[in-house]
């Protein structure tokens, strides 16, 4: 059971010159017009966002993570709360990654083996283990809209052999994830892996797809490889992956990176780009990373982007955020998430305009290039 009748994907509109598509996802908790940005909310929340904040940047969906959540407070409480849903106070759709990421960023404090990883808590040092078993139970206990299979996912570094056994792995993993799946109303995706090699990658994406998810995903990138490696092997995989079903680009991304994966076909995203910049005072705009702290922004009495509808621009100025985030003041963070994510909300509706209406290579060139050199990528919120 994989949860296809969870899912509906309608095409709206597909641009003339690139793979850019414009869509109508319907999951079981409401509807998520793609392509889409999902703020990450790792522990069940995203950092200095209330829910009526993230509806009112535009926020239709958010993204978990169950390794965390398994750790504290435990699927079961959450489970007792009615799911995440319940837990959190969120009403709008949700996806849980699998913790297969955490196989990558955890590497010193994990054990891979053919049945799964174990892990050493990061914060108590206690046991965990993961199977694809454990961790489709953990996210049916969860309640998310789309969930995912458990993965290995590889450093950039890693040597061929490691990758070649990770995607033998992950391939074997995901069959093992549909058979644990028991929710018919949580939409289960696969996820393709293979590093920066394109023969790894179009195997992966075969076996992927022969498995017949409702959805699919784009692993194994922003892992450590350059950006333009990053988009050569979304461009390689994202045509080898059945069309006419959603595709995800995990841990993805920054502005010029979004808006160049748009163009490959690519429906959903997620990264804490936005929200880890804002509690360290850079706020995106469409010229470009404002550096909150510096001098210049002291006697800046106008919003930080004129026309931005966000709470933090109607109300608040440049010169009084520079000064709340060189006071340390906890509402520098908040003003700026609010302020970020709601640009990177604004930025997905700019995409889906111009697809619409036949301009979005044009569209691209333009909006991303004040993003060129924006080069940072993150890990966990």
């Amino acid at each position: 059971m994989i949860g296809a009748s969870a899912l509906e994907l309608t095409i709206l509109h597909r641009d003339s010159l690139t793979a850019a598509r414009r869509g109508r996802l319907k999951l079981p908790h409401g509807i998520v017009e793609t392509p889409a940005f999902l703020p990450v909310g790792t522990q069940g929340t995203v950092k200095a966002m209330l829910p009526r904040d993230l509806e009112e940047a535009g926020t239709d969906m958010i993204l978990a993570n169950t390794y965390h959540l398994a750790l504290r407070p435990g699927a079961d409480i959450v489970k007792e709360a009615g799911g995440l849903h319940g837990f959190m106070g969120w009403t709008r759709p949700i996806l849980t990654d699998s913790g297969g990421f955490q196989v990558f960023s955890l590497a010193t404090l994990r054990q891979v083996d053919e049945d799964g990883v174990e892990f050493r808590s990061h914060i108590d040092g206690d046991l965990l283990r993961l199977t694809p078993e454990t961790s489709i139970e953990i996210q049916n206990a969860l309640g998310a809209d789309i969930i995912m299979a458990f993965d290995e996912c590889p450093p950039a570094n890693a040597p061929r052999e490691a990758v070649e056994e990770a995607v033998r792995r992950t391939s074997r993993w995901a069959e093992r994830s549909a058979a644990a799946h028991t929710r018919e109303d949580q939409a289960l995706f696969g996820i393709v892996q293979g590093g920066l090699h394109e023969d790894l990658r179009r195997r992966s994406a075969t076996e992927i797809a022969s498995l017949g998810f409702p959805g699919n995903a784009i692993g194994g990138v922003s892992v450590g490889e350059t950006p333009q490696e990053m988009r050569r092997i979304v461009d390689l995989t994202a045509p080898l992956l059945p069309r006419e079903k959603p595709l995800y680009v995990m841990g993805v991304g920054g502005p010029a990176d979004i808006l160049d994966m748009v163009a490959s076909g690519v429906d959903l995203f997620d990264c804490v780009m936005p929200t880890r910049h804002a509690r360290n005072a850079a706020l995106f705009t469409a010229s470009g990373i404002l550096k909150m702290r510096n001098l210049e922004h002291a006697r800046e009495h106008v919003p930080v982007e004129e026309g931005c509808p966000c709470h933090a621009c109607r109300g608040f100025t440049r010169a009084y955020l520079r000064h709340l985030y060189s006071r340390n003041e906890m509402l520098a963070g908040i003003l700026g998430t609010i302020h970020n994510v709601t640009f990177f909300q604004r930025l997905m509706g700019r995409a889906r305009a111009a697809i619409e209406a036949g301009r979005y290579d044009e569209f691209r060139a333009e909006a991303r290039r004040p993003f060129d050199d924006e080069g940072e990528r993150a890990e966990v919120d």
